[in-house]
């Protein structure tokens, strides 16, 4: 069978030693490929998370839209608002709302005001019947997923008029449920967050970017990439987080174990101490 035509001139140019055109490199064919030691290429728009160090670790250099990231927690409350703000801020500077998904407390307005989270843009959406009539709580709570829910966060990733998601998912969620909410991500021109236990971090998800995060010490925040369109870090990430302790507080914190019993031995400790500090406990 002869060649077909166009492959005669590099033929003959390799023949005789002349110019050969070069492929492409393959990472350029197509969004989804990259080599194994580059980061991917995201296949939308990517939002800036606000911190330097993490941008450089994200591939296209941020969080990424129209696809889920998955936050793995111990417990809530470790420091993933704080880690959120920003770029949930500057979504709302954008005109556009946030939508947080049956989150595991009532948020606090005062504290996320400080965070630069605009109130008037951000809607809480809660399974039906929450509160004392409602789904079940504690363990329960946290294994069983509410189907409202759901489909109430698949129906928002669809509609594309919303800023930025938040969804505490619980640990029991069938695989088939992520990649639903993966599908409609790709819908969804901004970053969507499902926050789920970190039991759940040798499960596999449909997520394209999965972290842990821990505490690693008074507002420090401890960041494993466990999956992302590129090789694995070489060591986790921590972050210095907006401050929330008071500096007497953040000092307290920082004292080794059983160094304020020890202070508080020493003579007229109890004096200098205030009254609010002795009366919690601290002797």
């Amino acid at each position: 069978m002869r060649p077909p035509r166009g492959d005669a001139p590099s033929l003959r140019g390799l023949a005789s030693g002349g110019p050969v055109d070069t492929p492409p490199p393959p990472e350029t064919l197509h969004p989804a490929l990259w080599r194994a030691h580059q980061l991917g290429r995201p296949g939308a728009a990517v939002l800036a998370s606000g911190y330097p160090e993490l941008d450089a670790q994200l591939p296209g250099g941020g969080w990424p839209a129209g696809a889920l990231t998955e936050l793995l927690l111990p417990h809530p409350g470790v420091g993933e608002l704080r880690l959120l703000a920003p770029v949930l801020a500057a979504l709302q500077h954008q005109q556009r709302c946030v939508m947080c998904f049956d989150p595991p407390a009532a948020p606090c307005a005062w504290a996320l005001r400080a965070l630069g989270i605009d109130l008037q843009r951000l809607v809480v959406v809660q399974a039906r019947g929450a509160g004392r009539h409602g789904v079940p709580k504690g363990r329960a709570r946290a294994l069983l997923p509410a189907a409202d829910v759901l489909w109430a966060l698949e129906q928002a990733l669809k509609s594309g008029h919303v800023g930025a998601v938040l969804a505490w998912l619980p640990a029991r969620l069938p695989v088939e449920a992520l990649r639903r909410l993966q599908l409609a991500a790709q819908s969804h021109a901004g970053p969507a967050f499902l926050l789920r236990d970190a039991q759940m971090r040798s499960q596999p998800s449909a997520a394209p970017l999965r972290l842990l995060l821990t505490s690693a010490g008074p507002d420090l925040l401890r960041l494993t990439l466990l999956k992302r369109r590129g090789p694995p870090p070489a060591q986790p990430l921590v972050l210095a987080l907006p401050a929330v302790l008071s500096p007497t507080a953040l000092a307290r914190a920082l004292q080794p174990a059983g160094s304020a019993d020890r202070a508080a031995d020493l003579p007229g400790a109890g004096a200098a101490m205030p009254a609010a500090a002795r009366r919690a406990g601290v002797r």
